[in-house]
């Protein structure tokens, strides 16, 4: 096996697609198996897809580090930067925070800050300097059975679609750890309008979800959109899967509780609307696993200690 990831590697580095994404399968469901060939990764400048380097012990991280210090292939550094917010190693972290206030060579051509590029692998720094876990440790399938819709789950205030309960969750347990979320949860939201821009709705312990007053109509929605019933079809967990990052956006049955999501686009983890702060991911419903036609997927996300759930939607 050892040749053959290695092979894959040398394949990856002269831009055979396929082979990347086989590495990108090994890395989702069993990251280890790649830790042991991240040093070839360098020496062959494979820097992506940045996932490759999950686990990605201290020798490696400062390889990396030490590449962007010296600042001699300043195009590198969007992808550098995302190599170290993916191993998830305090050496990374602490350079990054470094570069927050001595921006490193490079840097005046990235959209986002050195710290902000954590978001995009699942954690972030708060305000009070501590970091946070963005995402969960455990993943379960999500499972898309018949449902009724229910009776006074509302209706969307744009287009006056029928409220879509995109999540119910009695008890999510481990799925839900990170956030700290204490009881029931439920999601509604409108399948409709989530497509083009963000919607939050109020969420509470006992089960209760209501639109948010302040989610502000994109004026590219068409004020003569008319009601589209919601997908007949509620998320159930199923199993739990064998790694936190096996969520699929391409793939039938791709859709998942907890872990960490499979981004389309940049990663997008919506701002609180109460206090700013990132939210946290709870889960992603592919668009395939509701119809054979379907595509692109929903990102679920919630922020416990404001009360605020969200949804937002990302296709190629």
């Amino acid at each position: 096996m050892r040749r053959v990831i290695e092979e894959l590697i040398r394949k990856t580095a002269d831009d055979d697609e396929d082979a990347a994404e086989e590495l990108t399968a090994i890395a989702a469901a069993d990251p280890q198996r790649l830790v042991p060939h991240h040093h070839l990764m360098l020496d062959l400048d494979v820097l992506w897809p940045a996932t490759l380097y999950r686990g990605a012990g201290a020798d490696v991280v400062s390889r990396v580090v030490e590449r962007v210090d010296g600042g001699q292939i300043p195009v590198q550094l969007n992808n550098l930067l995302l190599v170290l917010a993916h191993t998830g190693h305090p050496l990374a972290e602490q350079a990054m925070r470094r570069w927050e206030n001595a921006p490193p060579a490079g840097s005046d051509a990235l959209h986002l800050g050195p710290l902000r590029y954590a978001e995009q692998a699942g954690w972030t720094v708060g305000p009070d300097g501590s970091r946070r876990s963005l995402c969960g440790d455990v993943a379960y399938e999500w499972h898309l059975r018949p449902s009724t819709p229910a009776a006074d789950g509302g209706t969307c205030p744009w287009c006056t679609s029928p409220l879509w309960t995109a999540a119910d969750l009695p008890d999510a347990g481990d799925a839900l750890a990170h956030t700290g979320w204490p009881g029931r949860l439920v999601v509604r939201t409108c399948h409709f309008c989530a497509c083009y821009t963000t919607l939050y709705s109020a969420v509470a312990p006992d089960g209760g979800s209501t639109w948010w007053t302040g989610n502000t109509r994109p004026d590219y929605i068409g004020r003569d959109a008319g009601p589209e019933d919601p997908p007949a079809l509620l998320p159930v967990m199923g199993p739990q899967r064998q790694s936190p990052f096996q969520a699929s956006a391409w793939n039938d049955g791709g859709s998942t509780l907890g872990g960490h999501p499979e981004w389309i686009q940049d990663a997008d983890h919506p701002a609180c609307p109460s206090c700013g702060e990132p939210m946290d991911y709870i889960g992603m419903l592919y668009g395939g696993d509701f119809d054979e036609f379907g595509e692109g997927a929903y990102y679920l996300h919630l922020h416990a200690p404001c009360g605020f759930a969200a949804v937002n939607y990302q296709q190629s």
